[in-house]
């Protein structure tokens, strides 16, 4: 299991999130993600995860107020003294725990506001991308299909990778979602090769079902070939809802390495 990180906001979510972390490490695995562990003093986080032996592999920034159907501020115009703020404290969680990758989530938008948006997430990233400079801390950016988020302000790996040559620093990269990205796009395997540059981080799930991908349209076998062959050595994000037990639901990964 050494290549793969469970995304504990959506793994073993039938116990606290505190227990997650010794569940994650009971079935196996070393390396964990989350989404917003903000409700934790770092100190609580650090204790935990040090004596389950296990790493934090990367978090989100702070979603903002959901109630409002908020996810995210980069790319919102006039809130970007926020979404400064939202940064600060996702950058004090990844340094004092060790995490190597934040997902710099960019928000729902009024599609009437889209250019203004984009203006605004290419500066808030060019300023969040100095301020990490030197820490080891990459940025990732996702994109979400427009399915389950039709207002996310970036719905396309194509259109993030623009983003990306225009933001023009390497510690910004794709965050590349196997769910999201087969939803918008397809094309897996000649999307890997075209992005291979500007990956960052990968994540899977089963296509659409988003639970453990050993079901769907999406041969995951064969997406790891992929993965092989473009030299991506990184971890891979097991961002699933699972059908049932978490546990209960891991045998793919022996049928996969079979």
């Amino acid at each position: 299991m050494p290549r793969y990180t469970a995304n504990i906001s959506f793994m073993f979510a039938d116990r606290p999130f505190l227990d997650r972390i010794d569940a994650a490490k009971a079935a196996g695995f070393t390396h964990v993600e989350c989404h917003f562990p903000y409700e934790f003093p770092i100190p609580v986080l650090k204790d935990r995860l040090a004596k389950a032996g296990v790493s934090l592999t990367g978090l989100n920034t702070a979603a903002g107020d959901t109630s409002k159907g908020e996810w995210g501020l980069a790319g919102i115009p006039g809130r970007e003294n926020e979404f400064r703020t939202h940064f600060d404290q996702a950058l004090s969680y990844a340094t004092g725990l060790g995490a190597s990758v934040i997902h710099v989530m960019a928000g729902n938008i009024d599609p009437n506001e889209r250019n203004a948006a984009l203006k605004t997430y290419v500066s808030n990233l060019r300023e969040a991308a100095k301020t990490v400079e030197g820490s080891g801390v990459t940025l990732l950016l996702e994109p979400l299909n427009s399915r389950d988020m039709p207002r996310y302000l970036v719905s396309r790996s194509d259109d993030i990778v623009s983003i990306l040559k225009e933001i023009g620093a390497p510690n910004v990269k794709l965050m590349f979602d196997a769910y999201h990205v087969q939803i918008m796009e397809g094309d897996l395997t000649r999307r890997l090769e075209r992005h291979k540059d500007f990956i960052g981080h990968v994540q899977i799930a089963a296509v659409p079902s988003r639970a453990e991908p050993d079901e769907g349209e999406v041969s995951f076998p064969g997406f790891f070939r992929a993965l092989d062959a473009i030299g991506y050595r990184g971890l891979v994000g097991l961002e699933y809802k699972p059908r049932g037990r978490t546990e209960d639901g891991l045998g793919w990964m022996k049928k996969f390495a079979a």
